[in-house]
């Protein structure tokens, strides 16, 4: 951004390296492919010479699986051709543009206090207010879609504990600066203990505060007459029909809004826009423009940064490691957004539910960042205001941003502010405007975040992925099967949602606009749905058809053997050496193969049906927000999968964990007893196969047969799902 006097010969703020090996991995990848090739070939020489009508209709099927998965296995390693690692150099940010750093807008999203703890939410706040960063220059909004007076206390709790909190970040430079996940680590002894016991009693009355009115359902009515802000819940009827609620709760232009050393307090706004059961509210999206619109009145800094409720800082630096992308002389003129990883604090050692997305920060977003700059995910993501409000990447752009220090003295109170923002918070305002097509965040897809991302790409401009040692944010993972399953059910949806629109990165809005591989690698998430009936065909045929004794296989001692082995030990092997090269376990690795096939088969296929029924107009999109609430029976159990309910994708997964069951010991059996059965030479791969089902489903089996706590499967599950097991293999025979 900033071009200062001295940018010409001046070491750059940032730094680009490409990934190790890549000439050779990329010849790698083209051996498997080579493979794949042949394998499409031996299936097509048996459909043209196999007279069995039944048998060709099955190899028919086998071959379009197969051609399926070599297609998504071509769009997978299409984000690992061009890899690049970014590193930041934020000393010489401060050096250069200390005196000039922009002022920064923090926007928190939170929904519903039920499923998003008040107390989460508050930390995460607190977090991000203790950046190291001029507090003139950092202003914290929080959106509450649920209209909760509940949230609001807590974050009006939160502005009074501030004051006290800001100081002991900063005298001690601790991490992290979320005081609930500061005070759980084992650092914490490097403070003084009276400081420490201090600021812990301080935090720990508020926390009991908050949750007796928690538990009270309501705020003691001695509370509310200590702010004129809970006057607004007067006349709220519902969280789906309110007025807009704005409040400011520390106003960063009074200069008594200091903590206890006097230091200036960043600002602090809550903000519940105006909902109508006659107006659409487009989820977070509609969230995130209200916000774009009313800080735009208050503070309108030039950066932006959005994070979920869940999603505290780690890294209090994380704000000049952004910058530094965005303000280096030579560098940063196309650079729309900074994305940060998901990363989560709460994963077991070996990731039972693949929740860490460790092949996704590590290597797929790095991939794409060298094609043209990482998708947006909606979370940990610094922004340039005017790119998220529409602006067009072109010659003319200003990189100037020193006028943005200068703080926006309007000479009216914040009373005054608050009724001159709400109006931009109306949810008629957007009525006849560009809000949601040509600015802001996109409408009308599930993935808001990803949509939004593609459409920035498309005006021309680049975004940066950044992967610092110390993680930025840490959020919660889901902690049960059902909770991972309905997110990545959300995540499908969302994609196929955008593969299907006008703005998918196939069709003719992202053509010309950017370059083909940078669409190939978008497309790696939009068909993640699609996955389920090639997944579902190869869990089910082959196992069935080694119950009847039947190979769909080349024999071992067949050279038609060669690439189905090559291909399938190279990609396991490659796949386990990418996971261990980044930090993981093997553990790690397996749990991820059998979530693949979990939610292949559960939550790729709802998603797909719900994406069906909302296209041809039989339903509307939902957004099913993730609990983020850390059950304590559950977390007893984190090392076990946690079922606990009659979920129809639990069904599906115990029907196909008995049926493969079945097919494998009964087929086995058949091999050795029945001499007329097809040799162990020609059905090897059909017994491996089936094998290696039965061993996924491990975790499933004991829910179903040998657990008697809360996480089991329920009784009617495993009634329904033996039945139709046994059903459809007596039909098969």
């Amino acid at each position: 951004m900033g071009s200062g006097s001295d940018g010409g010969g001046a070491l750059p703020l940032f730094e680009t390296k490409e990934a190790k090996f890549k000439n050779a991995y990329r010849l790698f990848l083209i051996s498997m492919f080579i493979g794949i090739c042949m394998i499409w070939v031996y299936r097509i020489t048996q459909i043209l010479f196999d007279d069995d009508v039944e048998e060709r209709l099955v190899w028919m099927l086998l071959f379009l699986s197969e051609l399926w998965f070599g297609f998504y296995w071509v769009i997978t390693k299409s984000a690992r051709w061009n890899r690049v690692y970014r590193y930041a150099f934020r000393d010489r940010l401060s050096h250069r543009y200390e005196d000039k750093l922009p002022r920064v807008d923090i926007f928190v999203c939170t929904a519903d206090p039920t499923i998003e703890p008040p107390m989460m939410v508050i930390n995460t706040v607190l977090s991000v207010m203790a950046y190291n960063y001029p507090t003139d220059k950092l202003s914290v909004y929080l959106s509450d879609d649920g209209g909760s007076d509940l949230t609001f206390y807590a974050l009006l709790e939160a502005s009074v504990f501030s004051k006290h909190w800001l100081p002991f970040c900063k005298k001690f430079n601790i991490e992290p600066r979320s005081p609930a996940a500061y005070f759980s680590t084992k650092s914490n002894s490097v403070v003084d203990v009276e400081g420490l016991s201090s600021i812990k009693k301080l935090y720990e009355e508020m926390e009991h505060r908050i949750d007796t009115a928690a538990n009270l359902g309501r705020i003691p009515e001695e509370i509310r007459t200590k702010h004129k802000g809970f006057s607004e819940w007067v006349s709220v009827t519902s969280q789906r029909d309110h007025q807009t609620i704005l409040q400011v709760l520390i106003d960063g232009r009074n200069p008594n809004a200091v903590d206890i050393d006097g230091v200036a307090l960043p600002m602090l706004v809550y903000l519940s826009r105006q909902k109508s059961p006659n107006h659409p509210h487009n989820f977070k999206a509609g969230a995130m423009n209200a916000l774009l619109r009313v800080s735009s009145k208050i503070s309108n800094g030039k950066i932006i940064l959005n994070v979920d409720c869940d999603m505290y800082s780690n890294n209090s630096e994380s704000v000049r490691d952004a910058l530094c992308f965005f303000m280096d002389e030579q560098k940063s003129h196309d650079i729309a957004f900074v994305q940060f990883p998901q990363s989560f604090y709460n994963l077991t050692k070996n990731d039972i539910y693949g929740s860490s997305l460790s092949i996704l920060t590590e290597v797929e977003l790095p991939g794409m960042d060298g094609c043209g700059g990482p998708l947006y995910i909606g979370t940990g993501c610094f922004h340039r205001r005017e790119v998220l409000c529409g602006k067009k990447y072109g010659t003319e752009f200003d990189v100037e941003y020193e006028d943005s220090v200068l703080i926006n003295k309007v000479q009216e109170g914040a009373s005054k502010l608050e009724e001159t923002a709400k109006i931009v918070a109306d949810c008629t305002f957007e009525e006849g405007t560009q809000w949601g097509k040509e600015m802001g965040l996109k409408y009308g897809c599930a993935v808001e975040d990803v949509i939004t991302g593609l459409s920035i790409h498309c005006r021309g401009w680049k975004s940066v992925y950044f992967n610092p040692t110390r993680k930025g944010f840490l959020g919660v993972a889901p902690i049960t099967l059902g909770q991972t399953l309905v997110q990545y059910k959300r995540w499908a949806e969302g994609n196929l949602q955008m593969l299907l629109s006008r703005y998918g990165p196939l069709q003719s809005y992202g053509v010309g606009r950017i370059k083909l591989g940078h669409r190939m690698v978008y497309c790696l998430w939009c068909i993640w749905a699609p996955n389920w009936l090639a997944t579902l065909y190869y869990s089910v045929i082959p196992s069935l058809y080694l119950l009847k004794g039947i190979p769909l296989f080349p024999r071992i001692s067949s050279l038609w053997f060669l690439p189905f082995a090559y291909v399938i030990i190279t990609e396991i092997l490659s796949s386990i050496g990418e996971f261990l090269f980044y930090g993981s376990t093997l553990g790690c690795w397996w749990n991820e193969q059998r979530m693949w096939i979990f939610r292949s088969t559960t939550s790729y296929l709802f998603g797909f049906i719900d994406t069906l029924l909302n296209l041809f107009g039989f339903a509307k999109s939902r957004f099913d927000i993730t609990a983020k609430l850390i059950d304590k029976d559950v977390a007893k159990r984190k090392d076990i999968m946690e079922f606990g309910n009659s979920s129809p994708m639990f069904i599906i997964l115990a029907t196909l964990a008995m049926l493969n069951l079945y097919c494998f010991f009964w087929g086995v059996k058949r091999m050795i007893i029945n001499t007329q059965t097809p040799s162990f030479d020609s059905l090897l791969l059909q017994v491996l196969l089936c094998g290696f089902l039965v061993i996924i489903n491990l975790p499933i089996y004991n829910g179903l047969f040998f657990r008697k706590d809360n996480g089991r499967m329920p009784t009617s599950v495993t009634v329904k799902s033996i039945i139709l097991a046994v059903s459809v293999c007596f039909f098969i025979m």
